[in-house]
């Protein structure tokens, strides 16, 4: 869970997250996801956080039935596939979730 005072401390992060979603042509759903799984994994190391978003991108999308490839999202957040493929179980997982089995 995150605090409400989360989301305007982290502005850039989450305008980033929509500007993203926009190229992705992703729903409101997915964006929705895709915030809440950044806000609530949120790394406390600044570098961290660009791998977070990307990760909660692809996860929010994969959630709401917007898949899109991790390469795909990897391109468009600027950071390596396998920064994605590392980490997407786990965020999903601590959202509660579980992951596919494909």
């Amino acid at each position: 869970m995150y605090r409400a005072s989360d989301r305007v401390e982290h502005e850039q992060w989450l305008s980033e997250i929509e500007t993203v979603a926009d190229r992705l042509g992703l729903g409101t759903q997915a964006r929705s996801h895709a915030v809440d799984l950044f806000l609530s994994a949120l790394p406390d190391q600044e570098r961290s956080k660009r791998a977070t978003m990307a990760t909660s991108i692809y996860v929010g999308a994969l959630v709401a039935g917007q898949e899109r490839s991790q390469t795909v999202v990897a391109e468009a957040t600027d950071v390596s596939r396998l920064t994605i493929q590392q980490r997407w179980k786990d965020v999903l997982e601590r959202a509660g979730l579980d992951a596919p089995s494909w």
